[in-house]
């Protein structure tokens, strides 16, 4: 009997903003510690330990840093490749990973025309069978045709990096019929990001969620452990909880005084060291989206000593203009458009469009380079509405 880790889409260097990245960062580490302190036999990741196949040399540091500690205690860590970290040539960071002694890639194949035979890697009396994840889920009609060889008497895992038809849910995507796949006793799945449990078939979720939904969703990042002695219980479900989420979710129903209203709800909120989500929705009349104040939101957030804050404003939109507009003059169709919009929203922005959108006709001269252009585009703006 063994017990290992299986984790998954860890997507380390996933996070632009440099607060978020160390977040999920802490979450690996934590990671590798709790593996450490339940002196697990080993460590499967079934893929996108990065966020590229090609990642930046600080992350690289950090990441080798974290498996010099597992090799340190004698845990050995078995992966496959994701779509995230999966090269067309073979090649990524994996390989140093492997070279460097840390991981062991498990992908080993014999491919006829027919079918994709999986050679185990052998640990113990387990044996652990793999295959990668590819680009806009090429992998899928490769799984269809997998057989495993044998190892007779022991623990086979198969680790896959794809989508089963039992979480695809409603997503357009193609999909691996589960009962399609090669026998098992356990399999360590990644790709979709969700912690879902089916007999012994496991997505544990991502390490840290990836994004702005995934906060609002997930909130923290999971993997499991799992104990063979007993597969009749459920499997141990690991949280790593490591900073908490306030969720925004407003409404603007008039963009002029939507700003302070925020900030007087965010003052009756306990944001202190959180993940601040706002998320903006609404149609606007005679407004646009760049009137509610992002800015001095986000500094009340701060001020208040909030850990980071994420926005969503996808959903805030300014009600859409009818140009169902009846046209006396053919050639003139420009003209009257502008006359019919200025007519039902007065502004006096309105006297400049006309301007602007001859200047925005311009344009490249022959031999000019688009650095030039641009330049001298943005001075005829400029001038148009006195920026200068």
């Amino acid at each position: 009997m063994v017990k290992f880790a299986h984790l998954a889409d860890v997507h380390l260097g996933g996070w632009r903003q440099d607060p978020m990245q160390n977040l999920n960062f802490q979450s690996f580490q934590k990671t590798i510690k709790i593996c450490i302190e339940n002196k697990v036999e080993f460590v499967l990741i079934a893929g996108d330990l990065f966020d590229s196949a090609y990642p930046p040399i600080e992350i690289l540091k950090e990441t080798f840093a974290e498996f010099r500690k597992l090799k340190e205690a004698k845990i050995p860590v078995f992966m496959i490749a994701g779509s995230h970290d999966y090269s067309v040539s073979g090649k990524s960071f994996l390989d140093v990973l492997e070279k460097a002694g840390f991981s062991k890639n498990v992908h080993n194949e014999e491919t006829t025309e027919e079918t994709i035979l999986l050679n185990p890697t052998l640990h113990e009396n387990v044996a652990i069978y793999g295959y990668p994840g590819k680009k806009s889920g090429l992998e899928v009609q490769d799984i269809k045709k997998l057989k495993l060889n044998e190892a007779p008497g022991m623990f086979k895992i198969l680790m896959l990096h794809t989508t089963l038809d039992k979480v695809r849910g409603v997503l357009p995507i193609e999909c691996v019929n589960s009962d399609s796949l090669p026998e098992a006793n356990y399999y360590a799945l990644g790709h979709i990001h969700v912690d879902f449990v089916y007999k012994n078939i496991v997505y544990p979720g991502p390490i840290f969620p990836n994004n702005f939904q995934e906060l609002e969703t997930l909130h923290n990042g999971t993997f499991y452990i799992i104990d063979t002695e007993d597969l009749q219980k459920p499997f141990e479900k690991i949280e790593l909880k490591i900073k908490e989420i306030e969720s925004l979710d407003i409404v603007v129903k008039n963009a002029a005084t939507a700003t302070n209203e925020i900030i007087q709800e965010l003052n009756k909120r306990q944001i202190k060291d959180k993940i601040v989500l706002l998320r903006l929705s609404g149609v606007l009349e005679n407004q646009k989206p760049s009137d509610v104040k992002i800015d001095k939101i986000e500094e009340a957030c701060y001020e208040k000593g909030a850990y980071f804050v994420l926005k969503n404003t996808h959903d805030l939109m300014t009600r859409e203009i009818d140009l169902n507009i009846k046209i006396s003059n053919k050639n003139n169709l420009e003209g009257e458009t502008i006359k019919k919009y200025s007519n039902e929203n007065p502004s006096k922005f309105n006297e400049l469009i006309p301007s602007l959108m001859k200047s925005l006709s311009i344009e490249k001269q022959e031999g000019e380079t688009v650095d030039t252009y641009n330049k001298r585009l943005i001075g005829e703006l400029k001038g148009i509405i006195d920026l200068e």
